[in-house]
């Protein structure tokens, strides 16, 4: 019922055609999570950055162009940072940006649910990907939640036999006028 209720809202609150929304990072989480040695080990990313299109009933009209500082990552120990930074991880010199860009957006089955799909690429490599989101109105704006899994592999990202290959990552982004 609170999802249908949502998604009423959001139908309300947003105008007949896509506006460009612009994403708030300070307001913003990009949050992953992976098992090292059988231990959740989380971290963060920061320096979102883009435009965001976002239209319930025009579905045709939205679209996601985003991407992250690569260099932010952040998961609490600065020795694991620097080595995650490195060319054995996302080699943030050569490659700076985590960059996401939508081929298209669709409903899903539940009520106040929507499938975003597009291209992922992290350091040389571009994957695509699909994950539901759903979206709650805000003050001159939306907050868009959104969660998926990845195989870091897919993507050259190293590591050890002690690390797992699958990563989720939860996204919590405002965007605003």
């Amino acid at each position: 019922m609170k999802q249908l209720v949502l998604g009423i809202l959001s139908l309300a609150l947003t105008s007949a055609h896509a506006q460009t929304l612009t994403p708030v990072d300070a307001n913003s989480s990009i949050k992953f999570s992976i098992k090292n040695f059988g231990f959740n080990v989380t971290g963060n990313f920061k320096g979102l950055k883009g435009s965001i299109k976002f239209d319930p009933n025009a579905l045709q009209q939205s679209a996601f162009d985003v991407t992250i500082d690569a260099s932010t990552i952040n998961t609490g120990i600065d020795m694991r940072d620097e080595h995650l930074r490195s060319e054995d991880y996302f080699d943030v010199k050569k490659y700076p940006q985590i960059h996401f860009v939508s081929t298209r957006v669709t409903n899903s089955n539940k009520a106040g649910t929507f499938f975003v799909f597009g291209n992922l690429t992290i350091k040389q490599t571009t994957k695509e990907i699909s994950f539901p989101f759903t979206v709650q109105p805000q003050n001159d704006g939306s907050l868009f939640h959104g969660e998926f899994k990845l195989n870091r592999k897919d993507f050259s990202i190293g590591g050890s036999g002690t690390i797992s290959n699958e990563l989720v990552v939860k996204l919590e982004v405002l965007a605003k006028k």
